[in-house]
């Protein structure tokens, strides 16, 4: 296995924008190009919102986002922020429906970023981040499952992390403290699968955060570059190897109970999915064990 882990792995992330994925539609139905994760910070928060068929659920959540973002920045004109929506390869009119806010917002406020073909949800967010420009950038859900306003309890817990060692910190959300509530509405199955894959992320790759896969994330920039830049798993399992390399690069991480409701339209399904991210989580160990995976910084071509 190992072997295998190695002879297949590609040593650096493929990280390639298409030709399309380097504009994005402004308000006045114009192209402009996207700024990099590269360049100086220009805003106080970056919200990333992966989207893949979201048509029916994205206005909840953005309806949610806008109005805490919008009510602050009232609160305090030094607050900046701008959410990107990225439509990962969508069938369904998740662009169109997320280009109704860029026109009420302004594409300052509201950007829509849509990729060419569908990438997986970690893909979709490193395009997203490396097409920000807040000081610290925010992954959330287009389920809108985290209430939206517990980006403050997250934000407590980056700030607790202080002094940031070389300006690198995490704070995650975390339905840990919910667990035993959401055992009791699962069936037997299921809850096998979700005790077999918490033990993987526990035994192969992450041992201090116990809810990896909250959609709910707080990084520094700096912390952002450094991790996505890394980044290779794409699906599902990228939350893990995005806290490996964190642990990895000793970044500080914060875990923090945030309100979480389920909601209909999952595109996760229970055994498949669970079975690849298992093979993620162990080809996760392997090659960074082997060396074929190095924590290297890349640019996006």
């Amino acid at each position: 296995i190992c072997v295998i882990a190695y002879v297949t792995a590609r040593k650096m992330p493929a990280i390639h924008r298409h030709q399309e994925e380097k504009f994005f539609v402004n308000a006045e139905g114009r192209k402009e190009s996207v700024p990099s994760i590269h360049d100086p910070p220009t805003k106080e928060l970056s919200v990333v919102v992966p989207s893949y068929n979201e048509e029916d659920r994205l206005p909840l959540m953005m309806d949610e986002a806008l109005d805490y973002l919008e009510k602050r920045q009232k609160r305090d004109p030094s607050f900046t922020y701008e959410v990107i929506v990225v439509d990962d390869g969508s069938k369904d009119h998740t662009t169109k429906v997320a280009m109704k806010y860029c026109k009420k917002y302004g594409s300052d406020k509201v950007r829509v970023l849509s990729l060419v073909k569908n990438r997986g949800k970690g893909g979709a967010v490193r395009m997203g981040v490396f097409s920000s420009r807040g000081k610290k950038i925010l992954m959330a859900d287009a389920d809108g499952a985290t209430k939206f306003a517990d980006i403050e309890k997250v934000e407590g817990g980056l700030k607790n992390l202080q002094p940031w060692p070389n300006q690198m910190a995490i704070s995650c959300g975390s339905r840990a403290h919910l667990e035993k509530d959401s055992i009791a509405k699962r069936s037997y199955f299921r809850t096998l699968l979700m005790y077999g894959f918490h033990f993987l992320v526990w035994f192969l790759c992450v041992k201090e955060i116990r809810d990896t896969q909250c959609g709910f994330k707080l990084l520094t920039r700096e912390a952002a570059v450094r991790t996505f830049s890394t980044l290779h798993i794409e699906r599902w399992a990228f939350d893990v190897e995005l806290l490996y390399i964190a642990q990895r690069l000793r970044i500080p991480i914060a875990e923090v109970a945030v309100n979480w409701t389920e909601i209909e339209g999952s595109k996760l399904v229970p055994f498949w999915s669970w079975l690849q991210m298992g093979r993620d989580l162990l080809f996760i160990r392997l090659r960074y064990m082997t060396g074929a995976w190095q924590l290297e910084t890349r640019k996006c071509n």
